[in-house]
């Protein structure tokens, strides 16, 4: 079995039975039961890969407030202007600033 292979088929895979077979012997087993709630609905629409908190972005140039205290401490972004060109991620370099479009999906 070969990830190409359920890629190219995922289609038909999911129009067919194949996969409300598979939700449903999952959704059967009892370590999953446990994990079920009809109190709490939760979808996570991430796109994009997040190594960098926006809050370790800071000024190129070395200037800005200090981060408050703690691991993720507070920081206030309140009329400053952030792009990849003046602010760069204290913890991961190679990370960038990102914003989806307007009427984009989550």
């Amino acid at each position: 079995w070969d990830v190409t292979v359920f890629t190219k088929n995922r289609e038909r895979l999911l129009t067919g039975d194949v996969a409300a077979q598979f939700l449903a012997t999952v959704l059967g087993q009892p370590k999953v039961k446990t994990l079920l709630s009809d109190e709490h609905f939760s979808v996570d629409g991430t796109l994009i890969e997040a190594w960098a908190s926006v809050k370790s972005f800071r000024p190129k140039d070395g200037s800005g407030e200090p981060p408050g205290p703690g691991r993720n401490g507070d920081r206030d972004f309140h009329g400053e202007k952030r792009s990849n060109e003046t602010h760069a991620s204290t913890s991961d370099p190679e990370a960038r600033l990102y914003r989806k479009g307007n009427g984009q999906p989550a």
